[in-house]
């Protein structure tokens, strides 16, 4: 069932890609981690496969194919799942805020064969 969904997910982020979001301040008011000043956060390319190194959303920090601050598209299949904190407008699998021991880590880059 979570496969269909993070799959279903996928095909969304895809078919619709990421938009120019504005800049939004992190938790503590400061700029968004990974985000150079005067230059907006680098999101992933439309065709990239969730999963790999590139799909990676600087801006905040997560995979762009489950970025639901670039794609509030997303918010729904996340809320089916019981996936989604209220309180802060975010997944709970990515709410730092409510799990300060979560770890969202980027996946290596892999060499080219």
């Amino acid at each position: 069932m979570r496969v269909s969904i993070c799959l279903l997910l996928c095909s969304i982020l895809v078919s619709l890609g990421c938009g120019d979001a504005p800049a939004v301040a992190s938790r503590n008011g400061t700029a968004p981690v990974g985000q150079a000043a005067g230059k907006a956060a680098g999101h992933a390319p439309a065709d990239v496969v969730p999963g790999f190194h590139e799909d990676w959303c600087g801006e905040h920090q997560v995979p762009e194919s489950l970025c639901t601050r670039c794609n509030p598209e997303l918010i729904a299949a996340f809320k089916a799942t019981n996936d989604w904190c209220g309180e802060h407008g975010l997944p709970e699998s990515q709410c730092l805020v409510c799990n300060p021991e979560l770890k969202i880590e980027r996946p290596p880059k892999t060499e080219a064969r």
